[in-house]
């Protein structure tokens, strides 16, 4: 999970920082269409980030089991683990 948050955050910042790069650009070269991509950036500003908060928030709810077997085994491994310390 936290390869696959990484790497959606990775892709989220790549797609913002595009947006603001096209916007800048467009901007200082005062072309007709500066102000569409200014609302777009700001849009994408905002939807980025949500989009990408609800996609790991689905992720987490579809996979909870996944992630509570994973849990179980590696506390039943360290339980034995301790009971075999202590005898």
């Amino acid at each position: 999970m936290k390869k696959l948050k990484k790497i959606f955050a990775i892709i989220g910042v790549v797609i913002l920082l595009g947006m603001y790069l096209l916007t800048f650009i467009s901007a200082i070269f005062a072309t007709p269409n500066s102000h569409a991509l200014f609302l777009g950036s700001l849009a994408a500003t905002i939807i980025v980030p949500i989009f990408l908060y609800a996609y790991s928030l689905i992720y987490r709810v579809i996979y909870k089991n996944d992630k509570q077997d994973i849990q179980n085994t590696s506390e039943t491994k360290s339980k034995k683990a301790f009971d075999e310390a202590i005898k």
